[in-house]
């Protein structure tokens, strides 16, 4: 049986990393775990963790630690024979250190964008708030403007994607995300990529996931 993979991505909102991630995970055949795709699974299933998660999130809030070890790390049990690939989770120093206990990541990828790059892409950003789908007004319009192409229903702008939000967002990424950033460069296993292409940042993830895997 092969190695069994671990991997998470980092990056501030709007960085491409949902884009990325699935390329890793269709190129490598890593299991992708979003997060926020998680977070919103168990709000539609109504399950009690999702109840409270959907208190946090109405009020706009970050889940707090402790929930959001309790949803994931069974979830990553659930996978324990699997290789995967985590995105949005862990956030904090605290989950960071709840997922250690568990698993040893083999790779952590810290993508980091220019300011001004984030708020162009993100202010062009909307939103189906059913399904969660994303659309980018440069390079991923809807087929009709302001409309789902699946189901045809409205797109919405959410309020934190308009720059004075985005810019707090960014901060609070940047403070949250530092300690988590030092403990994988002092485990040895953090590679930071700057750029704001994601084609052109991909050929370099490939290669060096090419190597890890494979070492």
């Amino acid at each position: 049986m092969a190695k069994l993979f671990r991997a998470a991505i980092m990056g501030p909102p709007g960085s491409g990393k949902g884009t990325i991630s699935k390329r890793i995970a269709q190129s490598f055949g890593l299991q992708y775990l979003s997060s926020g795709h998680f977070l919103r699974e168990n709000i539609a299933a109504n399950t009690d963790a999702g109840e409270l998660v959907k208190t946090y999130i109405e009020r706009s809030t970050l889940v707090p630690d402790q929930l959001m070890t309790r949803l994931m790390l069974p979830r990553l049990e659930q996978l324990r024979d699997h290789s995967w690939l985590l995105d949005g989770f862990p956030r904090t120093l605290s989950q960071a250190q709840a997922l250690n206990n568990l698993f040893q990541l083999d790779l952590v990828i810290s993508l980091n964008i220019p300011y001004e790059t984030l708020r162009e892409r993100v202010s062009d950003r909307w939103v189906h708030p059913a399904s969660g789908r994303v659309y980018n007004m440069g390079f991923n319009p809807p087929r009709e403007q302001g409309k789902d192409d699946i189901t045809g229903e409205p797109l919405i702008q959410h309020d934190d994607d308009k720059p004075e939000a985005l810019m707090a967002r960014l901060r609070q990424y940047k403070d949250v995300a530092k300690p988590v950033i030092d403990l994988y460069k002092s485990q040895g296993i953090l590679h930071s990529f700057s750029g704001t292409d994601t084609n052109r940042i991909w050929p370099y993830i490939n290669s060096l996931l090419l190597t890890k895997m494979h070492t």
